[in-house]
């Protein structure tokens, strides 16, 4: 293991240790959160790429560890899995057969047989495997979840989501380059998938407010044949109707073609709850009245802001499209490890997320062999 300098205050001293493997470009946006939660000490940082396992290490004042069991030497509460999604498989499974709790980022792995099979051994193992993004603990998530619960809109009948990111392919994304100087993988997107990459955003909301997902009817395209060169893309375009066993229906659009649009509506017996940012943790949520005025039905014009009471979580700012406290995740597992419950976003969920996610890049009819239940709030949305 190589050591850096002590952490300069991007990462304190904490009672929780936690470990990252994987040093690309969304493990900056870790590194960001991070700073915002004093408890949280990051013990070892690695890599399979010397290059950037030096640049990262010494961008955030990190040690590096130039093997996995080096890493696992330096005895984690928590160890972070942020290498490319064809490696997250392989990764989480060294962390968990050597006895290491896993948060991973999204997609938790790219098939079915293996989240069974990682999501077993943790059991066996006595071990909690969680799933990113992390979103679904923040503010705006939070709040609608309390919408919901409180019947604002009424009974939800019908759901519509919008993750669409604009023409990406012609986007200046060779410029796209993370604070410590990791490149944006374009191909590796291009190739893993914008539904694999992102539906997650809102499929995490959506299942902790509703609970299990009964049956997911997918079509898919690729509507943009070349992408800077790349291939062996994904489908760059999918349309899922979820069915939710608790009763609503929802239509998630997931593309990297159509103009950004990352709205969100659940319609109501009495209205409408809706924001505009899957990406921000502060994003209003608001509530639109349906009304009758003479012979018109109509989704009043005005709009209410719907609002927790209290502090919520600690809020990041704006990096490139998101403003999200990456960190949020991870938190709270470690929370949840201390005080020996069940994390939030592991377990059932995490499982029962990765198979809708699946099912959402597939085209078909496919029938969920996964649960779970609806999410309990956190202490502050309740």
């Amino acid at each position: 293991m190589t050591q850096t300098r002590p952490a300069n205050g991007i990462t304190p001293q904490g009672t929780h240790r936690v470990a990252v493997i994987g040093c690309g470009f969304v493990a900056d946006l870790y590194m960001r959160s991070f700073a915002k939660h004093p408890d949280v000490q990051l013990v070892a940082v690695h890599d399979r790429d010397p290059a950037r396992l030096a640049a990262f290490s010494t961008h955030w004042s990190l040690p590096a560890c130039d093997s996995l069991e080096a890493v696992f030497a330096t005895t984690p509460d928590l160890i972070l899995n942020l290498t490319n999604p064809s490696s997250h498989a392989e990764i989480t499974r060294a962390c968990l057969s050597a006895g290491h709790h896993v948060f991973s980022e999204k997609p938790m792995v790219l098939a079915m047989g293996d989240a069974r099979a990682l999501h077993d051994l943790a059991l066996a193992k006595g071990l909690q495997l969680g799933s990113a993004p992390s979103s679904v603990l923040g503010e705006a998530a939070q709040t609608l979840a309390t919408a919901l619960r409180d019947e604002i809109a009424g009974t939800p009948r019908l759901i519509y989501a919008e993750l669409d990111d604009g023409f990406i392919p012609q986007a200046p994304v060779e410029g796209w380059v993370s604070a410590s100087g990791a490149p944006w993988p374009y191909a590796d997107e291009f190739r893993t998938g914008c539904t694999l990459e992102h539906a997650g955003y809102y499929l995490s909301w959506l299942i902790a407010c509703f609970g299990a997902v009964e049956k997911v009817v997918t079509a898919t395209a690729e509507t943009i044949p070349d992408k800077r060169g790349v291939t062996g893309c994904a489908p760059d375009f999918s349309v899922a109707t979820l069915h939710f066993a608790s009763g609503p229906v929802a239509r998630l659009t997931c593309s990297i073609t159509a103009p950004h649009d990352h709205r969100l509506r659940v319609v109501g017996d009495n209205g409408v709850l809706e924001l505009d940012k899957a990406w921000d943790n502060a994003a209003p949520v608001r509530f639109r009245k349906r009304l009758r005025i003479r012979r018109r039905l109509m989704e009043s014009p005005l709009t209410k802001r719907l609002r927790l009471h209290g502090p919520t979580h600690p809020k990041v700012s704006r990096e490139g499209a998101a403003a999200m406290n990456f960190a949020l995740g991870p938190v709270e597992m470690l929370d949840s490890i201390a005080a020996g419950r069940p994390s939030r976003i592991a377990g059932e969920y995490a499982l029962h997320l990765t198979e809708v996610t699946l099912a959402c890049q597939v085209e078909g009819v496919h029938r969920m062999s996964t649960s779970c239940e609806k999410m309990e709030p956190m202490p502050w949305a309740r």
